[in-house]
């Protein structure tokens, strides 16, 4: 699978445009699977910190070990 990354926008009418200098990389009747990102809101980010915060809390010195294995892992 090939890929090709770009910025654009999505119109009103709900169509994504396919910037002229990816056109030719695109071969015209290709089946393509389309991934589309966006920035995350303000709210969302409050969201991922709240969680990543309560997740951290839970967190004990007992739980160490994980890391010291993980580091071990790669080591090998």
């Amino acid at each position: 699978m090939r890929a090709v990354e770009f910025d654009t926008i999505l119109t009103d009418e709900g169509k994504i445009a396919l910037p002229a200098e990816c056109q030719g990389d695109v071969p015209a009747g290709q089946q393509l699977r389309v991934v589309v990102m966006w920035e995350a809101v303000a709210a969302d980010e409050a969201w991922r910190s709240t969680g990543r915060l309560r997740f951290e809390e839970s967190y004990s010195a007992e739980d160490v070990v994980y890391e010291q294995l993980m580091h071990e892992a790669r080591n090998r």
